[in-house]
């Protein structure tokens, strides 16, 4: 159980949610630091735990090597042998394996390259500078924790979301949460797959509760740059614009404060929380490069933090998308009796999150039901 965060996670890595909101059916943090954000060692010992208290039959240790149609229900080939099943839950996952631009193939072979998969720590880096690309929260935290360890670090930026960890004095996940954000169905929103392709918000985990955004790291020493456009004869191309992507991220950032606040004033809760704050506008730097030389030694490695997304070699169904995305409807695959599970924005905007995939499950398990019971 929990093998990706066991395999495939930096050491220093934390959950972006407070402990109180790690909870599943019958099992709910109970330790000593609920606003605290679990260490990869205890999500791993959190999902253990919900495999003894649930008493499913997990079968660890095997791999899945196909699905496919096998008459009214699948054939599921493992490395411990066949399954016939009548219907199938892909609970895979939305993050298996880094997404890499094509462009990396025209990086100089000098310049090592790595993803979130490969990278541990920085002391397994090359010495040098390093690029990192992507402004998520996997990049940021990375740019952050590599410039700590005295290298140099440049941050290659695109389209990102802003968030403060903490707004009126609770986690801005805590007001997510109480004002219905999390709640909202993929059905009532305007743009379903921009909202299923967001990138995760520009958050950080930490004992003393940091906000991690773009300002923090300029003043790490952390040198912004714009979106990597291209390589061309072993040169970085970057974007330009950095001030209007900035300048978005923030307005979006304060339409979402905006929110949170009505929703004090109309629950009548107000008075419960500091005044209303904003936070100062991300700034630029003043001269952004637009190209960088990567034969020159002053980048040793470049760490693509470009996202990630899922897997389905293993699925000989044909229900994929030509992006390697899984067709479905809140989780209800296109062939019938095949079911998803853990998707971005499956069914509500929670559903990647731990606590929001017992609400999600319900609902399809509901269906799956009412399909055995039909036939």
């Amino acid at each position: 159980m929990a093998n990706s965060w066991r395999s495939e996670r930096w050491d220093s890595l934390r959950l972006l949610t407070p402990n109180w909101q790690s909870r599943l059916p019958g099992l709910r943090y109970d330790g000593p630091d609920p606003d605290g954000y679990m260490t990869m060692g205890e999500v791993t010992e959190f999902i253990e735990g919900f495999a003894k208290v649930s008493r499913a039959p997990v079968r660890t240790g095997v791999n899945v090597t196909s699905v496919r149609q096998a008459g009214d229900g699948y054939q599921v080939t493992t490395s411990d042998g066949e399954i016939a099943a009548r219907t199938v839950v892909i609970a895979s996952g939305a993050c298996n394996r880094p997404s890499v631009p094509q462009l990396s193939a025209a990086v100089p072979a000098a310049v090592r390259q790595l993803t979130p998969f490969d990278y541990r720590g920085p002391g397994e880096l090359p010495d040098g500078g390093v690029l990192v690309v992507g402004g998520s929260a996997t990049g940021v935290q990375l740019a952050a924790e590599i410039r700590r360890s005295g290298r140099p670090v440049t941050l290659s930026v695109g389209e990102h979301v802003r968030l403060p960890r903490l707004y009126r004095d609770r986690d801005v996940l805590w007001w997510m949460d109480a004002a219905g954000v999390w709640e909202q169905r993929y059905d009532e929103l305007d743009d379903l797959n921009r909202a299923r392709r967001l990138p995760s918000p520009q958050l950080v985990g930490t004992p003393e509760r940091s906000t991690l955004d773009l300002n923090a790291l300029t003043e790490l020493g952390v040198e912004l740059v714009g979106r990597l456009a291209m390589i061309r004869d072993g040169r970085a191309l970057f974007s330009g614009g950095l001030r209007n992507v900035f300048s978005l991220a923030d307005l979006k950032m304060n339409r979402l404060l905006d929110t949170f606040d009505e929703w004090a004033l109309t629950s009548g809760r107000d008075g419960e929380f500091t005044p209303p704050e904003r936070f100062a506008a991300t700034r630029p730097p003043q001269s952004a490069r637009l190209q960088l030389d990567l034969g020159s030694g002053e980048i040793a490695a470049i760490l693509w933090a470009t996202g990630f997304q899922p897997e389905y070699g293993w699925l000989d169904v044909p229900v994929v998308d030509e992006k390697g995305r899984l067709r479905h409807d809140g989780g209800v695959v296109e062939s019938p009796g095949l079911y998803a599970l853990g998707l971005p924005v499956l069914r509500r905007r929670k559903s990647t999150f731990i606590h929001g995939i017992e609400d999600d499950a319900r609902e399809v398990i509901a269906h799956l039901a009412a399909y055995l019971a039909a036939r």
